[in-house]
């Protein structure tokens, strides 16, 4: 069943997205004077233009964001009713957010493959990942065992094991059969841009997420390419200082040994050029999140209740 949320503004919450002061806890100034600062570096630091390569593994070829990234879990005893999900296209990476009456906090993050075109999914077969947005997020609808599913990538291999552990199917009004899932005998692929629509972890980053984080009815956010951190997310990142761990050049898959080829023929070249979505433009989106206080991401219409 397809959901909507309120779309609400509230005028003063554009405060709470832009300055560090009035609020407590990890949206608050407790990073000191040094706030707004750690929040520029971090679009330095987090924000990269990643550069695009092939890596040859055997017979199989993908196309690997070259970029060191690891997961990282900052909080592993979270409430799971007030986390949510932020895919961000442009980074490779999952992020996962509690939300308490205004005040986000990072508690985990990892690095993640999508499908093989950047652009938001058209049509079903595409090769694309749908994308979704603060006011009308995605939702997991089912956590399913996929410890024994197998599939068929027609690239020789025939039918073998690929989702890891679990498979989070999304509900993604317009399309079916998207989810979040493991990597199993395509590792090589995460960070990176492979699958068919659907998002890929590391199977191991899979059960971390299964175990600590996800459950069903979870809100599920995946940003398109273009767009950079919401201004909650600047803020949450920088409240961890130095504990927070940006991406970094290089993925360690490239020895030096091997010189990685260009993107093939077709594909944006391999250090793409993005056009940027300011902060100050998707300010609404963060405050569609907050109603009162309650973030409005978790509430449903009456009639779903």
């Amino acid at each position: 069943m397809k959901k909507s949320f309120p779309n609400i503004v509230v005028a003063t919450l554009c405060l709470l997205a832009v300055s560090a002061t009035g609020c407590k806890g990890s949206d608050s100034g407790n990073a000191g004077d040094g706030l707004e600062q750690a929040q520029q570096d971090s679009l330095s630091k987090g924000e990269l233009d990643i550069p695009m390569r092939n890596y040859d593994a055997g017979s199989i070829s993908y196309l690997v964001a070259d970029i060191d990234d690891q997961a990282q879990v900052y909080q592993k005893k979270v409430n799971k009713d007030r986390c949510f999900i932020v895919i961000s296209k442009r980074e490779y990476r999952l992020y996962v957010y509690e939300a308490n009456k205004g005040d986000t906090t990072l508690v985990a993050h990892f690095p993640v493959c999508y499908a093989k075109y950047p652009e938001a999914k058209q049509a079903s077969g595409d090769m694309r990942t749908p994308e979704s947005t603060m006011a009308a997020p995605f939702r997991i609808s089912q956590i399913q065992n996929a410890s024994d599913w197998h599939h068929d990538f027609g690239d020789g291999r025939g039918s073998i094991r690929s989702y890891g552990d679990w498979f989070m199917r999304l509900e993604t009004p317009g399309f079916k059969g998207i989810g979040i899932h493991g990597s199993t005998n395509n590792a090589a692929s995460v960070p990176g841009r492979d699958s068919e629509g659907c998002i890929r972890l590391r199977d191991a980053d899979l059960i971390q997420l299964h175990d600590l984080f996800a459950q069903v009815d979870q809100p599920v956010i995946i940003k398109g390419i273009g767009e950079t951190k919401y201004p909650f997310e600047r803020k949450a990142q920088a409240a961890l200082g130095d504990k927070y761990v940006a991406p970094e050049l290089h993925n360690p898959l490239f020895a030096e040994t091997q010189t990685p080829s260009d993107s093939p023929k077709g594909e944006e070249p391999a250090v793409m050029k993005r056009t940027e979505t300011p902060a100050e433009v998707i300010t609404d989106d963060y405050d569609q999140l907050l109603d009162n206080g309650e973030p409005a991401v978790f509430k449903k219409p009456k009639e779903l209740r």
